[in-house]
């Protein structure tokens, strides 16, 4: 009885998660962008450090800048919490947050001109960079056709809204992270439309290539795509200039080798973007996602023993 009830029970708790997230997003698009993206950023300070995500964060600085301060990290932990409470509270509200309604500033917008026109696919790579949302935003906004993947929510009918809410600023192109978006993705780039994807996260079975001094699984999907393809990585990132207002920076494109060697090839493809992510990382730490688990197991076990050492002593 109890197996007949449970597709009941979930689809109800669905439901109510969806008309949750159906108040979360009424409620911000009534304040408005700047009080929306405001109200996200104390959130964020506040809550966020009482969270777990807020060690890991803390360990993940430690790895990446061994050479800052206690203070420094503090400092960028709280600028961090504030640009990700932010960028929450920007997303039901991101179609008033385009090139388009002037808050966002394109550099090299040329280039995606260039890419609009000649309808010759990319690859457009990027992270999770202040609003990460503004990268899809800009794309669509210049007149270049994507295909945007992402990660479909658990419960189908916040999917289904999450969908929606992409659609009100011109993303209706979606492949689904998995074994169906990866077609979706090869059929598109066949069609001339490029793609866009993140590729900053740990992804267990990727390459490993150094990032921040320590090896780091990444996804080889762009670069692979790249060069099945014949084309370009174009990597673009997206910085925060004060409240609810960006630069989206289109950088120069990344030429995967062409050895004839692809596993090297694509190995290559990826040390690359690792390299340029770090780049951009570096330039503006306190605007990355640092609440996740980018690094291996070890890495972290290895931290972990060396402060029990320093605190032995």
């Amino acid at each position: 009885m109890s197996d007949k009830r449970r597709p009941w029970a979930q689809d109800l708790l669905w439901r109510a998660e969806a008309l949750g997230f159906d108040l979360f997003i009424a409620l911000f698009r009534l304040m408005g962008v700047d009080a929306a993206s405001n109200f996200g950023g104390w959130i964020g300070r506040t809550f966020g450090p009482l969270s777990g995500a807020h060690k890991v964060a803390e360990r993940n600085l430690k790895l990446a800048f061994p050479e800052k301060d206690e203070a420094w990290r503090a400092q960028t932990l709280v600028a961090q919490w504030d640009g990700l409470g932010r960028s929450f509270a920007e997303f039901p509200l991101m179609d008033r947050i385009l090139p388009s309604t002037g808050r966002v500033e394109v550099v090299n917008k040329e280039r995606l001109a260039e890419i609009a026109e000649k309808k010759i696919p990319v690859v457009f790579v990027s992270g999770h960079l202040s609003n990460w949302e503004v990268m899809p935003a800009a794309i669509v906004d210049s007149g270049v056709i994507c295909e945007m993947t992402y990660r479909a929510a658990n419960n189908p009918y916040v999917d289904k809204r999450i969908k929606e809410s992409r659609f009100r600023y011109g993303v209706r192109l979606f492949a689904p992270k998995g074994g169906d978006g990866a077609r979706e993705l090869l059929e598109g780039m066949k069609e001339g439309r490029s793609v866009a994807l993140m590729n900053d996260q740990k992804f267990n079975n990727g390459v490993a290539a150094p990032f921040f001094g320590h090896d780091a699984r990444t996804a080889p999907g762009p670069t692979r795509l790249a060069i099945r393809f014949g084309t370009v990585l174009q990597p673009m990132s997206v910085q925060r200039i004060r409240g609810a207002r960006f630069r989206a920076v289109v950088h120069d494109p990344i030429v995967v080798p062409s050895t004839g060697d692809r596993t090297a090839d694509i190995e290559a493809g990826v040390r690359l973007i690792n390299s340029f992510m770090e780049e951009r990382i570096r330039e503006r730490p306190a605007e990355w996602f640092w609440v996740h688990r980018r690094w291996p197991n070890e890495v972290y076990a290895a931290l972990a023993a060396r402060e029990a050492e320093v605190r032995q002593d």
